[in-house]
């Protein structure tokens, strides 16, 4: 009996090793399965980047017509209620966001035309308000000398801008003019059409589950971009009637303009408000007679927009949709990367899409961590 026992034993082992071999082969397989759909995924994604950079030029104005036309179909389909077709309303809301840019880009203009003809006399007055810095750039060459460090950098200078700029800009103009005109007439026929379209890209889905996710999508959409973009306008109107204010009180040149370039730059995250401090900044130190008195509105301008960046803005869209401060940051640096400034335009709208997709997609009994 020993002598079978003994026997028997290594059938026993090697079926115990077979055994453990078989429940390997799925893991390894499941492993190799989801290695290969990462590679997939991330060779799309690069390839769609790719796409998007290379082919700037169509992608660009039919993107920002589909997301500016989605935030002002709320107010199409308002006008629609009211009987008025939706062709005509399209077009009566294009042309009044053309005219209120128009509007603005002329206050901006005004003072930027004028300074520009004044180069010669702002480069000396720069010169000589910030002569105020020589004593303190003297210590600081005696320091480095103390140091041992050899100061071999020539003195800073201020160049004169030259007006070679012309022939580029106009080599740039025709691109430029046709991709407008592509944007218009997306944005006119996409907001005619929307509710042909969502009515379309509904039914393509078979299941009546399927039908219903897409339009609570599509109605998610819509309505948080609506209320992105009424915000967000308000938001900033608010700011450019503060700076303005500011720059009145303080005696800075064309508080208007200064007031309208603020409203403008602040609809981009984090760039808007820097470029707006340079160029209060510049003003201030230009205008003003002593550089204490000129860096009063650009102070002023970070308290403003300290208030609304950390109190207004997050307490009226945080309400609505949460957008992480990291997440809004990686996408304007993605977006002004790829596109430019009409990206960083775009990057917070796109942001918006991307979290109410996330979350009407994602499976609803998926397990929750702790």
């Amino acid at each position: 009996m020993r002598v079978l026992s003994d026997e028997r034993a290594p059938a026993t082992d090697t079926t115990l090793l077979s055994v453990r071999d078989s429940d390997a082969e799925p893991s390894s397989i499941a492993r190799r399965t989801d290695v290969i759909a990462l590679v997939l995924v991330s060779l799309l994604v690069i390839s769609v980047v790719a796409v998007l950079y290379i082919a700037k030029a169509f992608f660009l104005p039919v993107v920002a017509a589909f997301v500016v036309g989605t935030m002002l179909s709320p107010a199409a389909s308002f006008l629609e209620n009211r009987r008025m077709p939706r062709a005509l309303s399209a077009v009566l809301i294009v042309g009044a966001v053309g005219a209120g840019v128009s509007f603005i880009i002329g206050l901006i203009s005004s003072p930027v035309m004028q300074w520009t003809g004044r180069l010669p006399e702002v480069a000396n007055l720069l010169r000589d308000k910030l002569h105020v810095l020589d004593r303190p750039l003297a210590l600081w060459h005696e320091f480095q000398n103390m140091l041992g460090v050899s100061n071999t950098f020539p003195a800073p200078t201020l160049p004169m801008p030259k007006l070679e700029w012309m022939q580029s800009a106009l080599e740039f103009l025709p691109p430029t003019f046709t991709e407008f005109l592509l944007f218009i007439a997306t944005l006119i026929l996409f907001i005619a059409s929307w509710r042909d379209l969502r009515r379309a890209l509904i039914m393509t889905f078979t299941s009546h589950e399927s039908r219903l996710r897409a339009l609570r999508v599509l109605n998610a959409i819509e309505e948080h971009l609506g209320a992105y973009l009424l915000t967000v306008t308000l938001i900033n109107m608010g700011v450019g009637a503060m700076v303005g204010l500011i720059c009145w009180a303080t005696g800075m040149p064309n508080p208007a303009g200064l007031g309208a370039l603020a409203a403008t730059l602040n609809y981009l995250p984090i760039i808007g408000p820097v470029a707006m401090f340079t160029v209060l900044a510049l003003v201030g130190l230009l205008a003003m007679p002593t550089i204490g008195a000129g860096l009063i509105a650009p102070l002023a301008f970070v308290a403003v927009t300290f208030l609304e960046g950390h109190f207004v803005t997050p307490t009226i869209i945080g309400r609505r949709l949460e957008l992480n401060a990291l997440a809004v940051f990686i996408s304007l640096a993605f977006w002004t990367w790829l596109w430019g400034p009409m990206g960083a335009f775009l990057s917070s709208p796109l942001l918006i899409v991307s979290l109410i997709l996330r979350d009407h997609l994602s499976a609803p009994d998926s397990p929750q961590l702790p």
